[in-house]
């Protein structure tokens, strides 16, 4: 080899390697999408979100009550955690109705349909009944069980539609009868206007409304076509215009939409005008737990159907947004629960479950704000009303139990870690997967 020039040894240059190409950084962004939906889209997500949820609202719910319920408590010369302990029991006593309903099997569910329509049915006739039958703010809906105990059928007849007409259109679509209208119509539809019939003898135009809001929603889960949709919709429509216009009461909550003032002219809109006064001294993160102003006489039903609003003075709009949150979730498990089934039972149970709790909570939160007319009905899972909260405890324990049955769910559940990370006959336990299993098309 050739010498270099100055006599030395030769200088070996280095060999060039191929340039690697760097590798690309991931977006932050997306990676953070792409695991979020990737745990969204689990097994297990519905059935905990539902049972997280639930939880959470009711437990919220119930701090909200002991808050929002002391001044009204000292005014009627009651302790101040009076509303609180009874709430408190109502709840225990749901919680015994929702694990109980989480763990029937689904045919056990489909026969307690007709019972508990009866049942509702024949409580609804008795509350009709002078002697019987309780007045409470003009709407004749409850009767007295002893002492300060009162139960309101027309609670439980929102439960009884949901289970019997899923029970029935599961029925006819195994038969494949939904096909005809009258078979999708009848009796679905008379069965659900007299339990509306009982309820507006009692002049309880809210829950009037939910009901018809869980006949609908039936009805769209069974495929009805847009013109029966609209036919339908336009009665019930014609009959609440009917309804609205004969009650002085229900024209008042009309005419106090978007008030401003307490007195707007010869109408009294007392309660919607300090539900917003509620909600806008309450800023961003409120004026702190147990600090409203309004709960002292001045916002009626503080407790009970305007809750919402003193979430929103003491906890801000930080808390209102939370309690959103929890039901937007709740409702999306329950959507998820319907459309990932493919036993039609549970679907339509499932979705008119779904239908209800936020229908409810929409009528609820929209007149709190403003938006809607004072129905009069409860936050569900959240306002004060043992009533309310027994039959709702028991749909989101129908709920679980329907979440629980998806094949993927039951693989997972049966496939967990116990704790240690041991089998329960002592060997080791490895770690598993599942593929989540989507509803067929």
């Amino acid at each position: 080899m050739p010498g270099s020039r100055t006599g030395g040894p030769p200088v070996q240059r280095a060999v060039r390697r191929p340039a690697v190409p760097r590798p690309r950084r991931e977006n932050p962004l997306r990676t953070l999408h792409t695991r979020a939906r990737k745990a969204w889209d689990r097994p297990l997500t519905a059935y905990y979100l539902i049972l997280g949820g639930s939880a959470l609202i009711t437990v919220l719910g119930l701090v909200m009550v002991y808050s929002a319920s002391q001044i009204t408590a000292l005014q009627m010369s009651l302790p101040g955690s009076y509303f609180f302990r009874k709430q408190l029991l109502a709840a225990a006593i749901g919680t015994v109705l929702l694990l109980a309903a989480s763990r029937m099997p689904v045919k056990l569910h489909r026969a307690l349909a007709y019972p508990i329509l009866a049942g509702a049915v024949f409580l609804m006739v008795l509350v009709q009944v002078p002697g019987i039958g309780v007045e409470v703010n003009g709407n004749q809906n409850w009767i007295a069980l002893g002492g300060s105990f009162q139960v309101q059928p027309s609670e439980f007849g929102k439960l009884a539609l949901v289970l019997w007409g899923a029970d029935l259109l599961a029925r006819k679509q195994d038969k494949r009868l939904l096909g005809q209208w009258k078979h999708m119509l009848v009796p679905l539809v008379p069965a659900a206007f007299m339990l509306l019939g009982l309820i507006m003898l009692g002049g309880d135009m809210g829950t009037a409304i939910i009901l018809t809001a869980i006949l609908f929603g039936l009805l769209w889960l069974a495929g009805a076509p847009t013109r029966m949709f609209a036919g339908v919709l336009s009665v019930a429509a014609l009959l609440g215009v009917v309804l609205i216009r004969t009650s002085p009461n229900r024209m008042a909550r009309l005419a106090c939409l978007g008030a401003t003032e307490p007195q707007s002219g010869p109408v009294d809109c007392w309660q919607a005008v300090h539900g917003i006064y509620a909600l806008a001294s309450g800023g961003i993160f409120g004026s702190g737990l147990g600090a409203s102003v309004e709960k002292w006489g001045q916002l009626p039903e503080a407790h009970t159907d305007f809750i919402f609003a003193v979430t929103g003075e003491e906890l801000g709009l930080a808390g209102t947004l939370s309690v959103l949150a929890l039901f937007a979730a709740l409702g999306y498990a329950g959507i998820r629960v319907a459309g990932r089934t493919e036993d039609p039972f549970v679907r339509y149970a499932a979705g008119g479950v779904t239908t209800w709790i936020m229908a409810q909570a929409v009528i609820n939160i929209g007149a709190v704000l403003g938006l809607l007319p004072i129905a009069g009905v409860p936050l569900p899972l959240f306002s004060y009303g043992g009533s309310a909260l027994l039959p709702t405890m028991f749909a989101i324990g129908l709920l679980i139990a329907f979440a629980r049955e998806d094949p993927a769910a039951r693989m997972a559940l049966a496939m967990r870690q116990p704790r240690f990370g041991k089998k329960r006959n002592g060997g080791p336990q490895r770690p598993r997967r599942w593929n989540t299993m989507r509803r067929r098309a």
